[in-house]
């Protein structure tokens, strides 16, 4: 089922399944800007990454002494939220723990996704409730696809700060222990194909809270993720889109242990409480 929320200026459409934006359009130009999600380069828009982020070693960890098997990001993105409140510009979203996902993931939780549009702005909060007597370990993340009219060479990433970027390469879709830089050039990170030839480009941390995507020196988007500690940059060679990623939390790196409580960038949450982290689209 599709839902819309809108206003004068952006409209927004998310899917049931996952939770899924699958629209945001600017009502001024018309412009679509998420990813179709051609399968011929990727069949999605804007996954949510829940109760992981990534890749786990082996597709597994250990609690409790137990082995659990959880696929890369998560069963979040493949399983169908429930409407909990709706109005014409807000929508919030829920999944619940379930027979299925304790078999992955042995914790009693609510998983909230909240839609909000303000002027120019889509707001996107994730809140996970951990509804246990005992602590709870999990990551989540973003994975919205921005869908580029023109050249991928047309496209840049101007980032808040005047950085040296470094991130850590994928190794059969784990985290290399040894990292590489990019030195930006006024604090703008030209975008080509090469810096994709091994996959995703990952952020174990960044100065910048926010990214501007310019379009042939246009801004078009502002993303904002001040919540957000990690961070990924990804799209497939040759596809028209790319995709920035707001985490918290990671894939496993290479020497990984498998135990999820020591697990490099989990995050552990107290009994009976939530936790809350917001991104920013902005259409400009």
């Amino acid at each position: 089922m599709n839902t819309t929320i809108s206003n004068s200026k952006i409209t927004a459409t998310i899917i049931s399944n996952g939770a899924e934006l699958i629209s945001l359009k600017n009502n001024l130009t018309g412009r679509e800007n998420i990813w179709n999600g051609n399968p011929d380069f990727w069949a999605k828009h804007s996954p949510i990454l829940f109760p992981i982020v990534g890749t786990l070693k082996n597709n597994l960890y250990f609690y409790n002494c137990e082995h659990y098997h959880l696929t890369r990001h998560g069963f979040a993105r493949d399983n169908v939220f429930e409407i909990i409140q709706q109005t014409d510009n807000e929508v919030v979203f829920s999944l619940k723990s379930n027979d299925e996902t304790l078999k992955q993931y042995p914790f009693q939780f609510e998983l909230q996704i909240k839609y909000a549009i303000s002027e120019n702005n889509l707001h996107i909060t994730y809140n996970v409730f951990n509804n246990n007597d005992f602590q709870m370990p999990f990551s989540i993340g973003g994975h919205p696809a921005f869908a580029l009219d023109k050249n991928f060479e047309d496209y840049k990433l101007e980032f808040e700060a005047d950085e040296t970027l470094e991130y850590y390469p994928l190794e059969k879709d784990l985290l290399s222990n040894q990292s590489l830089k990019i030195h930006l050039k006024e604090k703008t990170l030209p975008l080509t194909y090469s810096l994709f030839e091994n996959d995703a480009l990952v952020f174990k941390r960044l100065k910048s809270n926010s990214i501007l995507l310019k379009e042939s020196d246009s801004p078009i988007l502002n993303f904002s993720f001040k919540d957000f500690p990690n961070f990924g940059i990804w799209t497939k060679v040759n596809a028209p889109f790319i995709c920035l990623e707001p985490w918290v939390g990671y894939a496993d790196t290479i020497d990984a242990k498998g135990n999820i409580l020591e697990k490099e960038g989990i995050q552990i949450l107290k009994p009976k409480k939530n936790d809350t982290f917001t991104f920013i689209i902005s259409i400009l």
